[in-house]
Formats: C-alpha cells, sequence, structure tokens
C-alpha cells in the first residue's frame, strides 16, 4: 500500500504520533510519503521505502499572509497523482482535512479515486476548532472524510457535542514504539541533575496557557518544602519566560533545570522519579503515556482523556485541574516511601504496555483496509 501522512512536523502530539505511525507502516512493509512544510523531527532515517514531500510556501506581496492550504492542497494532489498513492491520512482537523477533501474533488476530475483518513488530535477540536469562524469548515472536513478517529473517547465525545457530525468516529488511541523507551537509568546523567541523591521530578510541554506550566512549580516548591527533590522542564513556549519569573519568585530555581527542547527526551525521562502534568485540558497525554513506558508514575489532572491514560492509584494519581494541595500531598505519597515508589514504577511501564504500536497499528491497518474496500 502507499499511504501519504499529512501532518505538523513539529515536537507536538499529533506530529510525533504521524511519524512514528509512518515509520511502523513502513517497517511493515508500506510505502509512506510524508507531507508537510518541513522534515518531521522524528524523522531521523530514511529507508527504501519512505519519503519526504515538502510543501514550499512562497511569498506574494498580494498576501499577508500566503494562504497555505491552498499550497497544502496542490501539493497532495501532485504527490497523490505522480507517486500513485493509495490513500492518505490527514493528522489534525485544521487545515489538512479541508486541504485532502479539496485535493481529492480536484483528482476526481482527473479521473484518479484518493481517499482519507482523518485524526483528530485535540486542540483542532477542542480550541481552534471551536472558534466559530472554523467551526462550518472543520464540521464539513469531518463529515466528508471517507474514515475519521479520535485519540480517545473524550476527544471524540468533545467532537460530537460540539459540531454537526453525521458520521461514525473510531476511537484509536496515541500509541508509543516501547522500544524506544527504558527504565534503565543513566546513573551518571541522574547524578548530574541530582548530585545529592535528591529525588528527580520531570515535566515536558509546549508551554502554553493550556498546560499550567506555573502549577508546575507551585506543585514542585510544596514536594521540596517536605523532601529533597529537583525538577527537570523540558520543552519551550510562549509561558516560558513568566514560568522562569514564577520560578524565581518562589525562589526554587537552584533546584530547577530549564532544558528546553531536545531529542534525549527519553533518557531524561529514564532518569526521573515522578512525572508532572498540571494541563486543563489534554485529549489525551501522550507526553504522560512516554513517561509511563520509562517506569515514571504521573501525578495529573483528571481533564479529558487523561484518566484513559494515567489509571488512577495505579500508574499515578489523578487530581481537579488547579488542586495545588492535592497534587502536592499525592506526589509525596508517592515519593516518600520507596516501596511505594518502586510499586507505582513497575505498573506505570505495565500500563503503558497497553498502548504499544503493535497493538495499535493493527487498529489503523483495519480502518484503510475498511476505507479502500467501500
Amino acid at each position: 500500500m502507499k499511504i501519504g501522512i499529512v501532518c505538523y512536523p513539529t515536537f507536538g502530539g499529533s506530529g510525533v504520533l504521524a511519524t512514528e505511525l509512518g515509520k511502523a507502516l513502513a517497517a511493515n512493509g508500506d510505502e509512506v510519503h510524508f507531507i508537510t512544510y518541513d522534515q518531521p523531527v522524528r524523522l531521523k532515517d530514511f529507508p527504501s521505502n519512505i519519503f519526504y514531500h515538502e510543501v514550499t510556501v512562497s511569498k506574494y506581496p498580494l498576501f499577508d499572509y500566503t494562504p497555505y492550504e491552498l499550497v497544502l492542497t496542490s501539493k497532495l494532489v501532485d504527490v497523490v497523482k505522480y507517486e500513485k498513492l493509495d490513500m492518505l491520512h490527514v493528522h489534525y482537523a485544521i487545515p489538512h482535512a479541508s486541504a485532502a477533501y479539496m485535493a481529492k474533488k480536484i483528482l476526481e476530475d482527473q479521473g484518479i479515486i484518493i481517499p482519507f483518513v482523518t485524526t483528530l488530535h485535540g486542540t483542532d477540536i477542542t480550541l481552534i476548532g471551536k472558534d466559530s469562524s472554523f467551526v462550518p469548515v472543520v464540521t464539513f472536513a469531518i463529515n466528508n472524510s471517507d474514515a475519521v478517529t479520535a485519540v480517545s473517547e473524550s476527544l471524540r465525545s468533545d467532537t460530537l457535542i460540539h459540531f454537526e457530525i453525521k458520521r461514525e468516529i473510531d476511537v484509536v488511541a496515541n500509541f508509543i514504539s516501547s522500544e524506544m523507551y527504558s527504565d534503565v537509568v543513566d546513573e551518571k546523567l541522574r547524578k548530574d541533575f541530582a548530585p545529592n541523591g535528591e529525588k528527580i521530578l520531570v515535566h515536558v510541554s509546549n508551554f502554553r496557557k493550556v498546560k499550567r506550566v506555573d502549577d508546575v512549580i507551585k506543585v514542585f516548591k510544596g514536594i521540596r518544602e517536605k523532601i529533597s527533590v529537583k525538577l527537570i522542564m523540558i520543552g519551550d513556549g510562549p509561558e516560558r519566560h513568566s514560568v522562569e519569573e514564577i520560578c524565581r519568585k518562589e525562589g526554587v530555581c537552584v533546584d530547577v533545570k530549564f532544558v528546553g527542547k531536545t531529542k534525549s527526551v527519553e533518557k531524561l525521562l529514564a532518569i526521573s522519579d515522578l512525572f508532572l502534568l498540571t494541563s486543563a485540558t489534554e485529549s489525551f497525554g501522550l507526553a504522560a503515556l512516554e513517561a509511563m513506558a520509562c517506569g515514571v508514575p504521573v501525578v495529573s489532572t483528571n481533564t479529558g482523556g487523561i484518566p484513559e491514560v494515567n489509571k488512577d492509584g495505579i500508574s499515578g494519581l489523578l487530581n481537579d485541574v488547579g488542586d495545588i494541595g492535592a497534587m502536592t500531598k499525592n506526589a509525596l505519597k508517592i515519593l516518600s516511601d520507596e516501596a511505594v515508589l518502586k510499586r507505582y514504577k513497575k505498573q506505570a511501564k505495565e500500563i503503558a504496555l497497553q498502548f504499544d504500536i503493535t497493538k495499535i497499528l493493527p487498529q489503523y491497518q483495519a480502518i484503510y483496509s475498511r476505507v479502500l474496500n467501500q
């Protein structure tokens, strides 16, 4: 099968999942074509059956903002036509699903049939999609996809509540490739961050407001008052500066390390003892799953799809959004007893393995077969 995958190429969850899915399909023998404006960050190697097609956006004086959706549409038409693709799988509703629909109609006029699957990831529905200016386009694109998947039951429910959807939406969870993650600790690296044997907390995000990263600092401060602990902050984004200011104001920066964006996330997760996820909303919580795959338990909020990943009392503990006191208490409950911490680490790893790509890939393959045989 020849599959075109359209995604954002960044560190965000949708781009990571799309890239890992494409790599898994290629390893299974399919021919995979990534179509986006930059090489996906997780696409490092190019076996003979993986291809990358750059969507080049030229600047014209007429446009303040060159219409990416139209450029993408034209690129999709070109790649489908000349690479003879069997189908497209687009990740994120805006603008990928609508561009795929336009490309499909253009190709129909040329006698080429190209079905497309749309995967909804979260903010394309829960944040951007609910903007009234986008609602008609998102609704139309979902209803006219040949198949639609959502990464959690929560996201499926949100989509059906906020849009007039007239079709089925399959739930196919986010996944990890367990072979990429290890719970084996690099003791030298751990000592670099915690030279005196302190416990290590970790947070990974794109530092947007919805992540409530300031809550991470507040929870850390409460934990730090009780036990010796360090905090690793992974990622970058619009809220980083304000979070750094809160860190200085609270007087805890000496024990906090901002490492920015890194391609060595797995190594840092593996040396950590607890992952903090304080988001106001999450469609799934891929960062938490990645931590769990490294044997790191999670103290998180209980919003959106997070409870589908972080099993309360097993892989970690759930809390109401913004409840700093409860998150601090629950973090200490796990960290203060070595036997409890060891149990949570083991259970977090076991839960993560339930989301391994080997269990999720067949679900996508079944959807592809259904679409191609319609």
